[in-house]
């Protein structure tokens, strides 16, 4: 039985998107073990590059495929959990900010078992979330960067926290923007039989 482009599984963009999930476990062990902060900036700069990259090539390719638009939000959301931890624990950043973003992605998931009564596993990406996502990237290297001393680290910090601040409220934004879709989409459609 031959593959369709969507079943596809061994792609350009699959393999950059397996390379960022590899690395979350580096990242979170050089932010908290040797605490080799640079080497952790490269981590993110190098993640945040595959991030733009799949999605392009994906598209410029014709390699887009189902594993494909599972993994590259799984490396996003697996990536920000790492960061808010890895930053929290160090102290980098506060405690209320390492849980706003994850129990962001509890609520949401907690709305596919409402999607699935309709036939749904997901809804699709919209840009505020893409936005949000983005923004977030940006803040976290920065906030690191900004963990040391000197123009450059308190220039790094001023940013990322501009960048975070919103994220944060993008990412939120976009989770309630999410809520109001699966709100229309189970008024509007029928219960799928089960």
């Amino acid at each position: 039985m031959a593959t369709t482009g969507e079943d596809r599984v061994f792609t350009i963009p699959n393999l950059l998107s397996f390379v960022r999930l590899l690395l979350v476990p580096v990242f979170l062990w050089l932010v908290l073990g040797p605490e080799a902060d640079e080497l952790a900036l490269v981590v993110l700069v190098v993640s945040g590059i595959t991030d733009y990259l799949d999605g392009k090539l994906a598209r410029s390719l014709g390699q887009t495929s189902k594993i494909g638009a599972i993994l590259d939000p799984v490396a996003d959301r697996l990536y920000i959990l790492a960061v808010v931890v890895g930053l929290g624990l160090r102290e980098i950043i506060p405690w209320w900010l390492a849980v706003a973003l994850p129990l962001r992605d509890v609520f949401l998931f907690s709305l596919v078992p409402f999607l699935r009564t309709r036939g749904y596993s997901s809804l699709p990406v919209h840009f505020l979330g893409k936005a949000a996502t983005a923004g977030l990237l940006y803040a976290f290297p920065l906030l690191l960067l900004g963990d040391g001393s000197g123009t450059v680290a308190d220039l790094a910090n001023v940013f990322g926290w501009a960048f975070a601040i919103w994220g944060v409220g993008l990412y939120w934004w976009g989770g309630v923007l999410y809520a109001f879709q699966v709100r229309k989409l189970l008024a509007s459609t029928e219960r799928v039989a089960g």
